[in-house]
């Protein structure tokens, strides 16, 4: 099994990765390691800017599911006051905006560059954050037509403790001027500020060594289709070995 990581999940609940743009590759082929809820899991990771949002996107386009850790944690913050309450009672009514949602730029700038607040919330978060992820398998295990193969995003996946869930990992990269250059496209963020999150995040290489397969997302949202077309039938036939 892969080694799990005490560290849990963080960047889904203030920063959203809505880029697009490639080259497949392939480190290294496994069988899938854990079978669970009889259906293959991928686990989709990758730094801020690097395109995960367009690869699970085009996932989707195919008819696969995608759960998005991302999306759990807005939920969750919208959708929960107790989630809301927890993260105010440990660092102030200054997170919120007037309207009392959460200011999310707000909050990064006072958990990023602290250890003890960052943990914090990563304390409130990562346990909800996971249990949702798990129910939305079962409810796609429990369906007669259950699909062959789930897509899983999790940004920070390499850190995060999601061993006993994921069977393959895969990794979205870019080289970081293009990762820089859709971050101000999308965020409008100062350089400062980018420097920050991509410095708080483990580095492609480390990614690379655990993954086992690899979009290197530099060309064209055409070339990503067509990667992504050939993993789908590659993610297929392996799934053919759980079932």
């Amino acid at each position: 099994a892969r080694q799990n990581s005490n560290k849990p999940f963080l960047s889904a609940l203030i920063w959203r990765s809505q880029d697009g743009l490639p080259c497949y590759g392939e480190k290294r082929s496994t069988t899938p390691i854990y079978h669970f809820f009889s259906m293959l899991k991928i686990g989709l990771t990758g730094g801020i800017g690097s395109g995960k949002t367009a690869v699970s996107d085009l996932f989707e386009k195919l008819g696969i599911p995608v759960i998005d850790t991302d999306t759990i944690a807005h939920n969750l913050v919208d959708d929960d006051p107790k989630v809301l309450q927890e993260i105010t009672e440990s660092f102030g009514q200054d997170v919120l905006n007037l309207n009392g949602k959460l200011n999310r730029k707000k909050l990064a700038q006072i958990v990023f560059n602290v250890k003890d607040n960052k943990q914090q919330l990563e304390k409130i978060l990562h346990p909800k954050i996971r249990s949702e992820v798990v129910r939305q398998l079962h409810d796609l295990a429990k369906n007669p037509d259950s699909p062959e193969y789930t897509i899983i995003v999790v940004p920070l996946l390499i850190e995060t403790d999601y061993d006993d869930i994921i069977d393959r990992i895969l990794v979205v990269i870019a080289d970081e001027a293009k990762r820089i250059e859709r971050i101000q496209r999308r965020d409008s963020r100062s350089m400062n500020e980018i420097r920050s999150i991509i410095d708080n995040q483990v580095t492609d290489e480390t990614r690379l060594k655990v993954s086992d397969d690899i979009i290197k997302n530099n060309n064209d949202i055409n070339d990503l289709n067509s990667l992504v077309e050939k993993l789908d039938k590659k993610y297929k036939q392996l799934s053919m070995a759980i079932k």
